[in-house]
């Protein structure tokens, strides 16, 4: 068992120059995201910006493509670092789309860290807010819980290159298969492109071909809205069980009319604040090690391993569900 890792212990060697980057005033870090209009990352910039006040000498700011599209975040990416900047945080729509770009990113001295990118190489630190098959898992649970653990089900993703949504979704059917034989799996992983107009079309497409689903496990935060919404306009509510990742605020309306069950979700305001907390870590040459607390509900005793690359995996567990009794507990 690793009880403790440290970046300069395992990610010394990934890049050389960053020793030149010391603990220094005017510290610029840039945070990268999948779609700077969806509420999700709306919300994940007042995280990155609070990290900006809350450090004196730090300029933090958040920067992505006006939709959810890989090639232009890579495009956003490279012309981000054409700037002067120090650190980059990166939430990547497509994680191996990224890699080369990444790489380069640190042979220029760049400190790099990623979020919902357990698989990347090319990072000093990816930092996770739960397990992600876990996740997945309890998100399923929450279904079979819905639909009495019987009839066939369907599973969403932002896209097939979205690692966490893929392995949520993998974890779900490892979790059906495993404790609900009565529940079926069919047509998996359908990709809605973080749009929610897209997954409202692909869920009347699945309602079309089985007319007797019964459940629907979205990926995408705007999945739920868009199959909620056919759900709806089918007469389907009560009849068909919607739950999946999610914003409360954004599904407040489908949790009150029962559309959508419920909600599972970590707060992209944290994890905006971490991402930001990790990068200046690394810029200070501070430890990472195994149970520390980074100051925000949900990381305060992460677990820290080696990661795939030269730099480290650090998981928190900040998963939270929301349904029509609690929803607004949270104001986002």
């Amino acid at each position: 068992m690793i009880r403790k890792l440290t970046y300069m212990a395992i990610a010394a060697a990934c890049i050389s120059a960053i020793g030149a980057v010391s603990a220094q005033q005017n510290q610029v870090i840039v945070t990268v995201v999948k779609d700077t209009g969806e509420s999700w990352f709306i919300r994940m910039a007042e995280g990155v910006k609070a990290f900006g006040m809350a450090n004196p000498g730090v300029t933090t700011s958040e920067v992505g493509p006006g939709k959810a599209d890989a090639a232009q975040q890579l495009q956003v990416i490279e012309d981000t670092m054409a700037r002067k900047i120090d650190a980059l945080a990166v939430v990547p729509m497509d994680a191996s789309l990224v890699e080369g770009v990444l790489g380069r990113a640190l042979q220029r001295g760049i400190v790099v860290v990623t979020h919902e990118a357990s698989t990347e190489k090319n990072t000093m630190v990816d930092i996770e807010a739960f397990n992600n098959a876990a996740f997945g898992a309890h998100m399923n649970d929450r279904l079979a819980n819905c639909m009495g653990g019987k009839g066939k089900w369907t599973s969403f993703v932002g896209s097939l290159g979205s690692l966490t949504h893929v392995q949520w979704a993998d974890g779900a059917a490892a979790n059906a298969a495993k404790k609900y034989p009565d529940m079926v799996l069919v047509n998996p992983k359908n990709e809605s492109f973080n749009d929610a107009n897209t997954a409202y079309n692909k869920a009347k497409e699945i309602l079309r071909k089985y007319p007797d689903i019964k459940g629907f496990q979205g990926g995408s935060a705007v999945d739920v809205l868009g199959i909620a919404r056919a759900i709806e306009e089918a007469g389907l509510v009560g009849k068909v069980c919607v739950g999946g990742t999610g914003l409360p605020k954004d599904t407040a309306k489908y949790l009150e009319s029962g559309a959508v069950y419920g909600v599972s979700f970590w707060d992209p305001k944290d994890a905006g604040f971490v991402m930001n907390e990790m990068a200046m870590l690394l810029l200070d040459h501070k430890p990472i090690t195994d149970g520390m607390d980074l100051g925000v509900k949900g990381y305060d005793k992460v677990h820290v391993s080696k990661g795939p690359g030269k730099g480290l995996l650090v998981v928190g567990s900040a998963w939270l569900d929301a349904d029509k009794n609690n929803y607004k507990d949270y104001p986002f």
